[in-house]
């Protein structure tokens, strides 16, 4: 693999080109707006996303789907979950029959409660051998920064899981390969979610005690839908579970955990989503969460709380009052 192509350029998109070009391969990204591409390609910056990181030659954009994926062994999406499946309907044609598409998304399609490998599957008939995931605690201005990171990336198929280890393989990127799909895919989508309640509590006032019990939570909340949907428990326990999730819920660069901190202080979702062009994907996820934590009979009070409080139907500080006020229980009840 010599040329990938990366369909968004947010971001996540233009950082994971970054790493796709200091480990050796020509990368076009695909952007929705023209004026975008073109100052990516000319000036090889992204000054809306990550003003300050100079982008290597190897580095051009372009608004042209099939000019972007022309002879890409590999295809890269990463754009917002919700719209994976409206894009991905007009870019499928497009794709080369032989590439390995590798999803950066970490959301749960609204209405179907698909995982995006599960959309990717079904938009574009794709083989599991053909479809992988990467997750881990990756946010995006530090891997731009080329601070040392490391992800895992899964595929059903191990021995393309182990191909696209070493293609992704580079100086500050150190990725590990998985079989568990599932696991990387819903630790990546949950941790969304916890943040923005980790993010709630800062933005109340409240310290480490508060946010490393609700951290921990978190966690058991993820791994109890993530291992009834058949994902290996010790998946959660690594990098693309416990590693993205304490990322996600420590860290200031963090969309998800932001956005929980404004609601926190007092903002309305409306008025931070219009206050932003970032998408913290864990706003819209709740809603599919909740509803696939249900569907399968998994207790779930963190996402229930933080969907009340997304819509309007709870307080950020009656959304903790829950969380203490239920009935005592075993640990891993």
């Amino acid at each position: 693999m010599t040329h990938a192509a990366v369909f968004g350029a947010g971001s996540w998109g233009t950082a994971f080109s970054l790493v796709l070009a200091d480990a050796g391969h020509d990368v076009t990204i695909w952007g929705r707006r023209e004026d975008l591409c073109a100052t990516i390609t000319e000036k090889h910056e992204n000054p809306d996303y990550l003003p300050g990181i100079e982008l290597p030659g190897t580095i051009r954009a372009t608004h042209d789907p099939a000019e972007a994926a022309d002879g890409a062994g590999l295809v890269v999406l990463a754009v917002p979950s919700q719209r994976l499946r409206e894009n991905l309907q007009d870019w499928a044609e497009v794709v080369p029959r032989d590439a390995v598409m590798l999803s950066l998304m970490k959301g749960v399609e609204l209405g179907t409660l698909e995982r995006m490998s599960e959309v990717i599957a079904e938009v574009t008939g794709a083989g599991p051998d053909r479809i992988a995931v990467l997750s881990g605690p990756n946010l995006a201005r530090e891997i731009a920064n080329r601070e040392p990171a490391a992800s895992v990336v899964a595929c059903q198929e191990e021995a393309v899981a182990a191909r696209l280890r070493e293609w992704l393989h580079g100086p500050n990127f150190r990725p590990y390969s998985s079989v568990d799909v599932v696991g990387c895919e819903l630790g990546g989508a949950y941790k969304n979610v916890i943040a923005l309640a980790v993010g709630m509590a800062v933005g109340l006032g409240f310290g480490d005690n508060t946010t490393a019990s609700l951290i921990t939570r978190g966690l058991a909340e993820t791994a109890r839908l993530a291992m009834k949907l058949g994902a290996d428990p010790l998946t959660l326990m690594g990098l693309a579970g416990l590693g993205d999730l304490v990322a996600t819920c420590s860290s200031p660069l963090s969309r998800n955990r932001t956005f929980g901190e404004k609601l926190g202080q007092g903002m309305t979702t409306e008025e931070i989503t219009a206050s932003t062009r970032q998408v913290a994907e864990g706003v819209k996820s709740c809603g599919s969460l909740l509803a696939l934590a249900q569907r399968h009979d998994i207790y779930a009070p963190i996402t229930e709380a933080v969907h009340a409080v997304i819509t309007g139907e709870m307080t950020t500080q009656e959304m903790m009052d829950s969380f203490l006020s239920r009935e005592t229980k075993h640990e891993r009840d």
